[in-house]
């Protein structure tokens, strides 16, 4: 059995230019990384908001193992069953019950399959949709995946950071990684807290970077100048992949080493 496990994860797939980026250079990078497990948030992958059963396979084609969202997951009903049907599509777990999908899952690696992965996706409710406490959720779905593994990555969407990193404190030791996701913007705080748990406020989106958070900036400028609702429309140019590097213990499941990662562009590593 391996003493440390790699986890490469894709910050926010956004529309057709982060779906290029995805198709173009993830499998690279996932043998770069030396990847184990991976896992892609891809809440805005269709056209900019949702997704569909034609991305999701496509994304397990190239390598990913587990398919996380956000507030857009339900935006194209379509997906629906497809959601109530597998389990590594997944949706935050704090929706009310009875949407369909799941907030967490347990899955085996390839190539070892007595390690064991559980990854939980849950949602912030500062300046969001009002859901259910994703604190007491995560707690709940915690509990639940440490009787079966003590390696878990948390994607936790949410749009504010004092949140995010509450959220981080709060599960430090009951989880190996938490990468904040929805806000589009790579943050420079990737660390590890003290109880063992890889943090980063926000993992950054692959997408066009020619945008504002992955749309046209023009539509975007005007929406804020009118204060009127404008008809958003996905951007081109300047393509990046954005996510996160992590490393974790088998035995304890402690986050032993996290990087964020752009590219094309520059990394930046830290060792814990």
């Amino acid at each position: 059995m391996a003493d440390t496990i790699s986890i490469f994860f894709v910050g926010d797939i956004v529309g057709d230019a982060g779906l290029e980026m995805a198709n173009t250079f993830l499998p690279s990078l996932i043998t770069k990384y030396n990847a184990d497990f991976v896992i892609a948030n891809a809440e805005n992958s269709h056209e900019g908001f949702g997704t569909n059963r034609k991305i999701i396979k496509n994304l397990l084609e190239l390598g990913v193992d587990v398919v996380t969202g956000g507030d857009h997951s339900f935006d194209k009903w379509k997906v629906f069953d497809y959601m109530r049907e597998h389990d590594h599509i997944l949706r935050p777990l704090n929706y009310p019950k009875g949407n369909a999908g799941l907030g967490f899952s347990i899955f085996p690696l390839k190539k070892d399959e007595s390690i064991k992965v559980g990854v939980l996706n849950i949602q912030g409710r500062t300046f969001m949709k009002a859901i259910d406490d994703p604190f007491s959720a995560a707690e709940w779905a915690l509990e639940k995946i440490r009787e079966e593994t003590q390696i878990i990555f948390v994607d936790f969407h949410a749009e504010a950071t004092a949140e995010k990193i509450s959220m981080g404190w709060h599960i430090d030791g009951k989880a190996s990684v938490l990468a904040g996701t929805h806000t589009h913007i790579q943050t420079n705080d990737a660390r590890i807290l003290p109880e063992g748990l890889g943090y980063i406020t926000d993992a950054g989106m692959t997408g066009s970077f020619d945008s504002c958070i992955g749309m046209d900036k023009k539509v975007a400028i005007k929406r804020f100048m009118t204060g009127v609702h404008q008809k958003y429309k996905q951007a081109k140019g300047n393509n990046q992949l954005s996510g996160v590097y992590a490393k974790v213990d088998v035995g304890s499941g402690k986050c032993v080493h996290i990087e964020p990662v752009t590219y094309p562009g520059l990394n930046n590593s830290i060792q814990g």
